[in-house]
């Protein structure tokens, strides 16, 4: 089980015979389930009580599918989740898919099937989530820059400063202020707006 970093498991299953044994595998491996659920409704509401390291989800439950369900947790970003179906058409793959499925797993299946699919879960999940990081710290960045390059600008119209003179100032302030550039741009695009 080397690098498998999910450990606590929710699973949704309506086929009670099919969720024990699949809570008896994952025991097996030494994954804890701290969650069962019968349909798609309860696997929502034990991954928001559990926020466990992965939901496995049947495609095929009462009172919510588990795609609906696998929507919103993966919406919500509250573990990556793994689906159970007994089909395998091309369409119900991209429906699993796009509510944020990711990983598939068409029963019957064994625990040799299981693992491999776990682990592909996790890993994704884990990079998606990287990336997102990565994206929101670029926009954070790209504005950062846009904000900087407007008090850049108003410094150079009301005081006359060169584009590396405003630069240096808001560098300069900030370092003086101990605040994030940033927050020095903000000051000053701020001013500049009160006094118009």
């Amino acid at each position: 089980m080397s690098g498998v970093t999910a450990k606590r498991v929710v699973i949704a299953e309506d086929e009670a015979l099919i969720r024990m044994d699949l809570a008896e595998m994952l025991a097996e491996e030494g994954y804890d389930v701290v969650g069962q659920a019968g349909d798609g409704e309860e696997a929502i509401r034990l991954a928001e009580e559990q926020r466990p390291d992965l939901v496995i989800l049947d495609v095929k439950m009462p009172k919510l599918d588990g795609l609906s369900a696998a929507e919103k947790i993966a919406g919500e970003r509250i573990a990556p989740v793994l689906m159970l179906t007994a089909f395998s058409q091309r369409e119900l793959v991209e429906r699993a898919r796009d509510a944020g499925a990711m990983a598939y797993l068409v029963k019957p299946f064994s625990k040799a099937d299981l693992l491999p699919a776990i682990e592909i879960a996790a890993s994704r999940y884990v990079e998606l989530a990287e990336l997102e990081r990565e994206v929101a710290d670029l926009a954070e960045r790209l504005e950062t820059r846009k904000l900087v390059d407007r008090a850049k600008s108003i410094l150079q119209t009301k005081f006359g400063l060169s584009e590396p003179d405003s630069f240096r100032w808001i560098q300069k302030t900030a370092m003086d202020k101990r605040v994030s550039m940033r927050q020095v741009a903000q000051l000053v695009v701020d001013e500049a707006g009160s006094s118009d």
